[in-house]
This record gives structure tokens, C-alpha cells and sequence, in this order.
């Protein structure tokens, strides 16, 4: 089971600091992310099937591929980026 800092990790395409510690992080994520994308970043760490997390977030197929492009994307912001690390 990877951590949220782990699957943040996977995603951010270039990294130059750490990031902060998971109860920091967790309150830039609520400020930064909306409480969908917030969910799916949570399910993808926690390892849950996609099929799992369409229904629970009540998503079909093209719109949890957009909602995961948007989250992708908004990891990757170097605004975002520097108000996740240390």
C-alpha cells in the first residue's frame, strides 16, 4: 500500500525539494485540490480498483480520464508544487 506522499510522487514530473510530512500535506491538498480530485489522489494511494473508484465518486470511464488528467496537471503546477514541499 503506497502512501499519499508516494502517489504524489508518481505523478509530479520533476521534483527538486521533499515533500512536506502527510498531515501537512494533506491540509495544502484540501486548499489546492477540489474534494473529487482530493478523493481519487486518496484512492490511488490506498491501491482501489478504478472500477471501485468510479462508483464511489459516481464518474463513467471519460470523466474520471478527465478528472485524472486535471489532478495530473494540477500536481504539476509550480505553485502547487512549492506549497506541497518542505
Amino acid at each position: 500500500m503506497s502512501t499519499l506522499n508516494q502517489e504524489i510522487e508518481k505523478h509530479i514530473k520533476k521534483l527538486v525539494n521533499p515533500l512536506k510530512d502527510s498531515d501537512e500535506l494533506l491540509e495544502v491538498l484540501k486548499l489546492k485540490l477540489t474534494k473529487k480530485e482530493l478523493k481519487l489522489l486518496k484512492s490511488w494511494a490506498e491501491e482501489i480498483p478504478q472500477k471501485e473508484i468510479q462508483e464511489s465518486l459516481h464518474l463513467d470511464e471519460e470523466r474520471y480520464a478527465e478528472l485524472s488528467t486535471k489532478l495530473i496537471k494540477k500536481l504539476n503546477q509550480e505553485k502547487i508544487k512549492q506549497a506541497m514541499c518542505i
